[in-house]
């Protein structure tokens, strides 16, 4: 079954949920791409939602994302801004264009959902949260695992203190094959461009902050050689609830999209396996075989990527605070620059020496 059929039939479920009587919320797509094209996907498989336009500055791509979904197409992302009929915005465009989209989007008082980062800078996020906070603006950060039904559950049962007290946890992510020098050349780095999830993840499953991390690390592939980055890498967490905890990461897993978490506590322990395309195990003599996790993370996250759009529509639609806040977009990039600072001094880092950035947009959002 393919992505976009997937997606598709999980959003078909919405249709019993909006209101058939409400105006649909009419959303513009900034990006024609792989990720735009599955936020418009979903969309146009909700009842009550609709893609009113894609903006692309590419009009080869843009105008044939355009004829896919039945909407309209502008290479100027900015017309969107001016329509106002257009509820929503969602940014799927290269992580450079997030934080000068998401201003002009707020200023224009549009909801946003942004797929992270809002930028690897501090002080750019900081302005964007600002400008979010004196607009009264509402924006969703893309981190799709937090949609995931085993992560959710996870996070639903320890806030509900099934493990009683939090005191060690452990997340595995594993990609299947590195991505190749050139792209690991501008991606920031493997805390910002990986593992800027897991960071995400250790918050949300564990429900406290991050304070301080500890990193070991190594290169064993020559793309990642090459690139002045790590392609393998342990770090240990210390978090605000006295909890502590590993994140593991690798470019290169053999076997699959390896996405695992576990959580111990004084009352038990919570685990989440990977996802396969199927559960049927084989057994004979030799041996019990069963799948392969999935080898995609767009196939792993089909769902996940579903119920980010499900938020966003119903966040507009009933006025709800965002599930997923700029802040919690903010949080994992302090964890990856001090996680940075932690290899290049051998040394555990506290997030406080990195975040010296003012900090005015760190109360809540509206």
């Amino acid at each position: 079954m393919s992505l976009f059929t997937r997606v598709s039939a999980v959003s078909a479920t919405l249709r019993r949920a909006m209101s058939t009587s409400a105006a649909p919320v009419r959303v513009g797509i900034i990006g024609a791409g792989r990720i735009g094209q599955v936020h418009a996907k979903a969309i146009t498989a909700m009842h009550g939602a609709e893609v009113a336009t894609i903006a692309d500055p590419f009009e080869k791509f843009g105008l044939a994302a355009a004829e896919t979904f039945n909407t309209k197409y502008t290479p100027n992302w900015e017309d969107m801004l001016a329509d106002d009929k257009i509820d929503g915005i969602v940014i799927g465009s290269p992580t450079p264009f997030h934080a000068e989209q998401i201003i002009k989007s707020a200023e224009a008082g549009k909801a946003i959902m942004c797929e992270k980062p809002i930028s690897n800078d501090l002080a750019t996020i900081d302005k964007c949260l600002d400008v979010v906070e004196k607009t009264n603006a509402r924006l969703l950060i893309g981190f799709q695992r937090r949609f995931d039904a085993n992560f959710k559950e996870v996070n639903k049962q320890v806030a509900n203190g099934a493990v009683g007290e939090v005191r060690m946890f452990q997340i595995n992510s594993r990609d299947p094959a590195p991505p190749p020098a050139e792209y690991l050349a501008s991606s920031g780095g493997i805390f910002l461009d990986m593992m800027s999830h897991d960071f995400d993840q250790a918050r949300f499953c564990v429900g406290a902050e991050i304070e301080e991390v500890f990193v070991a690390g190594k290169a064993f592939e020559e793309a990642a050689q090459q690139a002045n980055d790590l392609d393998t890498v342990l770090v240990m967490l210390k978090m605000s609830n006295g909890a502590i905890g590993t994140i593991g990461n690798s470019r290169r897993c053999a076997y699959g999209y390896d996405q695992r978490i576990e959580v111990f506590g004084s009352a038990g322990m919570l685990s989440s396996n990977n996802r396969t395309p199927h559960t049927v195990n084989f057994s004979n003599e030799g041996a019990i075989s069963s799948a392969l996790p999935y080898s995609f993370f767009m196939d792993r996250y089909a769902l996940a990527y579903s119920g980010v759009m499900e938020a966003f529509v119903k966040m507009i639609r009933e006025g709800t605070p965002p599930p997923v806040t700029g802040l919690d977009g903010r949080a994992p990039i302090v964890a990856a620059m001090a996680a940075d600072k932690s290899v290049k001094e051998g040394r555990p880092v506290r997030l406080a020496e990195v975040d010296i950035i003012g900090t005015s947009s760190q109360s809540a959002q509206a």
